[in-house]
């Protein structure tokens, strides 16, 4: 039987775990890559190309390493919690070596263009036009992995801000900034409160004269450290967790969560509360942001009405005098290989289990990581990945063009009743454990907890009131890897390396004891929460 050709596009996060993917099916994968090396967002560059992501140098990860790792390679021990750039690069090359995914790869390749070919309705093959050294290729695939990213095309709304063309200092968006040297004694304001929005205006506030942080609607700020100095997401993202927000009204739950952030620090007075409850809009993550606005080198401002030649003028009729405009206004979809094209995808991007465009006759064009989950994106691309290569080589059948506008539609009416706002990016945004079980699913590798709790408790155990991490998913089904018991089990002591650098004394008999009455209590709660669980799930 002839060997199915893939092609990948880009060889970020998404596109490694894709080249993986194939290579575990059998498949033959090749990656094209418009720059020359691996790593996509997360390789730093002092002047990026126009049209590949662009990054800060003091870029941090958001998500911690065991809920951010693939799923069959644990990121090392001693990595701390929340990666740098450079660690997760030194990772990602890891991975590529040790899986040998770099030969696949054609750097510094552009993808001009993929069209149906002729008798794409009974081949489902493509053509795909490529360019290096300035010359162009076509090659033939059966199938497509689109990887590319949603992090290249700046969105840069200068057409709502009057008088921008006459402000006399600079302006940017956040994609060009990279150190805060620049801006050393300078007057500046940052328009956007998402994630690069407050890193970029708490990092510029150490060496600024003023920071003004301008934002239309506020927003709720969490924190990577949690209670008793855990990461947030490995705290926060477990089974039981999830469970209990199931079974609990929504309003009880915003509630919850806003009271523990407005305990680190009362949103209202420091001018970020927001007009959405704290469910209803992507997360906003910064260690910094209360710091530099108590401290004074932030200020909080609403959003701005009009710029005059040196000044800015806010919508509240303040007027502040600055020197520089930093746009941290985020990001566009963006696809110039499509050629618009519409048989492909629609206006809104519709994508089934937002992977495959519902509209095309053959099920081979599938995009990788093209959505916002809330938690790490690298486990759910990869899931993706895993479950895109069982359907192109036939293993899972895919529903109707019917069935999938169905669930297409029934999303959106979905998020449109639970609060979210109408645009395409918090339209892509999922629920990370639920999101990571769906594909999950559709593939037949999301774990058995029945199983697991009558012929496994200790790992049962971990998976329920654990983090939800990606080896959950490689403990059965297709790719079913021999280490993820052990790397389950073995998750928090892979936290606390790091953190362990200066190791106390304590007295063993005290800690036999302790060990041993938390031991008894955990396996009651457990057993109670168990019974509980399956009581709901039957019902």
């Amino acid at each position: 039987m002839t060997v199915k050709k893939i092609a990948v596009i880009g060889a970020g996060v998404s596109g490694l775990g894709a080249i993986k993917s194939c290579l575990e099916e059998g498949l033959e994968p090749t990656c094209f890559e418009k720059s020359s090396d691996i790593g996509g967002l997360w390789r730093y560059e002092e002047t990026p190309e126009i049209g590949r992501p662009g990054m800060y140098k003091s870029l941090t990860c958001n998500t911690s390493k065991e809920m951010t790792g693939f799923s069959d390679y644990p990121i090392p021990d001693h990595y701390p919690n929340y990666m740098h750039n450079t660690k997760m690069m030194e990772y990602l090359r890891m991975y590529a070596r040790h899986f040998g995914l770099m030969k696949h790869i054609q750097f510094q390749t552009k993808v001009c263009s993929i069209r149906k070919r002729p008798d794409f309705s009974s081949s489902g093959q493509w053509d795909v036009v490529v360019e290096a050294d300035e010359v162009q290729k076509t090659y033939i695939f059966d199938g497509i992995m689109v990887c590319s990213g949603h992090y290249s095309k700046k969105h840069f709304p200068l057409q709502d801000f009057p008088g921008i063309t006459k402000f006399q200092g600079s302006h940017l968006h956040s994609w060009e900034y990279k150190h805060p040297g620049d801006f050393e004694g300078k007057r500046v304001v940052v328009i956007g409160i998402g994630n690069s929005g407050a890193d970029v205006a708490s990092e510029i506030s150490r060496v600024s004269e003023q920071v003004f942080l301008s934002t239309r609607r506020g927003a709720w700020i969490w924190n990577r450290v949690w209670d008793h100095g855990n990461p947030m997401d490995a705290t926060l993202f477990t089974r039981y967790n999830r469970a209990v927000q199931k079974v609990c009204p929504t309003y009880l739950i915003n509630r919850q969560i806003e009271k523990k952030l407005n305990s680190r620090f009362d949103h209202a007075n420091y001018g970020l509360l927001p007009q959405h409850r704290v469910l209803d809009h992507r997360t906003v993550l910064s260690d910094d942001l209360p710091n530099r606005i108590i401290t004074g080198k932030v200020q909080i401002k609403p959003n701005v009405k009009e710029f005059t030649s040196t000044s800015a003028i806010f919508e509240d009729g303040t007027e502040e005098s600055i020197d520089v405009v930093i746009f941290a206004t985020g990001y566009t979809l963006s696809f110039p290989f499509l050629n618009d094209e519409s048989t492909i995808l629609d206006s809104e991007y519709s994508m089934f289990k937002f992977i495959f465009p519902p509209e095309l006759e053959k099920p081979t064009l599938a995009f990788i990581g093209i959505l916002q989950p809330a938690g790490a994106i690298i486990p759910t691309s990869e899931l993706q990945s895993r479950w895109v290569v069982s359907v192109f080589i036939g293993l899972k059948k895919l529903p109707s063009k019917t069935d999938m506008m169905a669930d297409i539609n029934r999303k959106r009416r979905k998020m449109t009743v639970e609060g979210f706002t109408k645009n395409l990016r918090d339209s892509r945004q999922v629920q990370f454990i639920d999101y990571m079980d769906e594909i999950a699913s559709e593939l037949g590798v999301k774990p058995n907890l029945l199983s697991l709790f009558l012929w496994d408790i200790k790992l049962a155990k971990e998976i329920f009131y654990g983090p939800c991490t990606s080896y959950q998913y490689r403990l059965q089904g297709p790719g079913k890897w021999a280490g993820a018991r052990a790397a389950i089990l073995t998750q928090r002591e892979r936290m606390l390396k790091p953190l362990r650098t200066r190791v106390l004394q304590h007295s063993q008999a005290s800690l036999s004891r302790l060990f041993w009455v938390k031991s008894i209590c955990v396996v009651m709660f457990f057993f109670v929460s168990m019974l509980t669980i399956m009581y709901i799930t039957s019902h």
